[in-house]
């Protein structure tokens, strides 16, 4: 959300999204920045998000606006800080020296990776500090950086992907799907929501309300995949009850790592319904 669309930030209050970025960043105009600030510093003081996580995105340290960005989040009640363009772990470190040194309730920080360069280091990144909570990636920059041509099966991203997405398992982080910019092509996000999904990402960051369902169905576990879930751990259950290591369920040999995926999936399911009876759905546009 532009954090100088002031409707669009109230609007955010219905949205049933899991968190909301307030961005002062790419979104916002150089000469609208400070105004921006100010609105985002107001709409999170209102409050009202619910269960929503609140993240705001500020521009980059080394930018015109960085540190004051940094200096009016600081003392502000959101779930986390989001660091754009960001390459090595030295710009992690500065921007918790600053956030701390204007008083900051230990902020947690959601990270962006979308340069080659910061590819490169994601492993480096996600260790650089306990508060970072996310990666984030920036496709649309990548694709840019990496002179990769637009094509629905995203093919020049899946490398660049999947290390981010290792280096967010290593340290067990949570790791975001990057922005689908074409709004008219459906078939292309379904896609892109699909392909994100399978390579291990726990969700996808979204520029339009539009967006948001397709992507709340594409990664909650769907009503086959939990009764499967649940027909493989009652199977382990028997197999452990009569003294077996293993176990089969749908023909399948079923071991510990299955049980642990298919406890996951539960746990994310039933994530997800309390979540829909916490969120009120947008109606319209």
């Amino acid at each position: 959300m532009p954090g100088s669309n002031v409707r669009a930030m109230n609007k955010a209050r219905s949205l049933p999204a899991d968190a909301i970025v307030f961005d002062l960043e790419d979104a916002v105009a150089p000469d609208a920045k400070p105004r921006a600030r100010e609105q985002v510093a107001a709409a999170v003081t209102e409050g009202g998000y619910g269960s929503r996580e609140v993240i705001v995105r500020i521009n980059p340290l080394e930018s015109p606006w960085g540190k004051d960005d940094l200096v009016a989040v600081a003392p502000l009640v959101v779930d986390g800080v989001l660091i754009p363009k960001v390459e090595c772990p030295e710009q992690v470190h500065a921007t918790l020296e600053t956030l701390d040194t204007a008083n900051s309730a230990r902020h947690f920080l959601w990270v962006m990776i979308e340069t080659p360069a910061g590819v490169l280091v994601s492993d480096d990144i996600a260790k650089a500090s306990d508060r970072i909570a996310c990666l984030v990636m920036g496709t649309s920059d990548l694709a840019k950086e990496m002179r990769v041509r637009p094509g629905s099966d995203r093919l020049g991203l899946v490398a660049p992907l999947s290390r981010c997405v290792l280096a967010a398992r290593a340290c067990g982080l949570d790791v975001l799907d990057g922005v689908q910019l074409d709004l008219d092509d459906d078939a292309a996000y379904r896609a892109a929501c699909r392909q994100g999904r399978d390579l291990g990402f726990d969700g996808k960051t979204l520029i339009h309300p539009k967006q948001i369902a397709y992507a709340n169905e594409a990664f909650a576990p769907s009503a086959d995949e939990v009764e499967s879930a649940r027909v493989l751990i009652d199977a382990w259950d028997r197999a452990r009850g009569e003294g077996h290591g293993v176990a089969v369920a749908h023909g399948r040999l079923v071991e510990k790592l299955h049980v642990d995926e298919a406890e996951r999936t539960l746990a994310l399911a039933a994530a997800v319904a309390t979540r829909e009876q916490n969120v009120q759905p947008v109606v319209g546009e």
